[in-house]
């Protein structure tokens, strides 16, 4: 990685290795994130983000990510300033997929995943009819090895695909299958927040979800979304769903067979199928995973450390890791599917 600022063509602010900040959109040989580094010790990053504010959504725009390093980001109390100045406010953690514990209001640590295992690029609640536009993360203590955050910029894998297979997924959509197991998965308590089934009902019937109840604790649910949107304010088609993240087959092998041991196909926490019901095809599998790993990018986390990808625009996901490791991530500016069709 390079330790080097250069000031890249595409970075409008005038700086320089004397300035405060320097601004550096080919750090790492990518636009992916863009670098936004002090120069100076003690700078308030909330303040900076407010007198730049435009500057920064220009950045965010092009790069669909921007980093924030050296600035006085000391707490979580002090990266909620900072993502009040980037956004408009943090939103709740509805309808979860991953376990996650509220820090303060707005503020939730990183998915609580086993260190040891990865999760995979997605793009934050794609499965659902209203999204985060913005997910800003803090780090608060550094990996001792691994635990980096690769993103890759959605709108590159949606051109590295086939003309077929985007299409295809356009005119059948993506069908994605639940089932809250108690011990195998997220509660259906928890992913609501209820202990009612009748308000799960009722956030199914607002949410085009189809929900069925199965034995005496046992949910699924279904709902059809589409593959494929376009950006509100850039206006750009970008790949944003979770087909492969949700797929069985993104489990590994050894998990996903012990569950097939036990479960029936239609019982698995999570699948994913063409909006009509038909399989995924295993070519297409592949080409999905080729394409997000031929654009993938990550960087080491440094302590203080910020990091605003516009979730539309780009995927993330999380390495394994040793040691202690501490993100700290909050969702922001909430947008609609009726906002985003192609």
């Amino acid at each position: 990685m390079a330790d080097e600022i250069r000031i890249a063509p595409r970075a409008r602010l005038r700086t320089t290795e004397r300035s405060p900040v320097s601004v550096d959109a080919d750090w790492l040989d990518s636009a992916l994130p863009t670098l936004v580094r002090a120069n100076l010790p003690g700078l308030d990053l909330a303040a900076w983000i407010t007198e730049n504010r435009a500057e920064v959504a220009r950045l965010a725009h092009t790069a669909g990510a921007v980093l924030f390093r050296g600035f006085a980001v000391d707490s979580a109390d002090d990266f909620k300033v900072v993502m009040e100045a980037l956004t408009n406010g943090g939103l709740p953690y509805g309808e979860r997929s991953s376990p996650r514990t509220e820090v303060m209001e707005g503020i939730y640590t990183s998915t609580e995943h086993p260190a040891d295992q990865p999760i995979l690029l997605h793009n934050e609640q794609s499965y659902t009819t209203d999204w985060p536009l913005h997910i800003v993360f803090h780090c608060r203590t550094e990996p001792t090895r691994g635990g980096r955050t690769p993103v890759a910029d959605s709108r590159k894998v949606l051109a590295r695909l086939r003309p077929e297979t985007v299409a295809a997924f356009e005119e059948r959509g993506i069908l994605y299958v639940r089932n809250y197991v108690p011990g195998l998965s997220l509660s259906w308590h928890e992913a609501f927040g209820t202990d009612r089934r009748e308000d799960v009902e009722a956030y199914g019937l607002r949410n085009d979800i189809q929900v069925e109840w199965i034995g005496d604790d046992q949910l699924r649910t279904s709902q059809l979304r589409q593959a494929v949107r376009r950006h509100p304010v850039t206006g750009e088609r970008t790949w944003f769903n979770h087909a492969l993240f949700f797929h069985a087959t993104s489990l590994p092998p050894e998990v996903r067979d012990g569950l097939l041991s036990a479960l029936d196909e239609a019982d698995l926490p999570y699948n994913t199928y063409y909006g009509d019901g038909g399989r995924i095809e295993e070519p297409v599998l592949a080409e999905l995973r080729a394409a997000y790993e031929a654009e993938t990018m990550s960087f080491a986390w440094r302590e203080g450390d910020v990091l605003m990808v516009e979730n539309m625009l780009v995927a993330h996901a999380r390495e394994p890791f040793e040691g202690p490791r501490r993100i700290l991530t909050a969702m922001a500016t909430q947008i609609s599917s009726t906002e985003c069709q192609i």
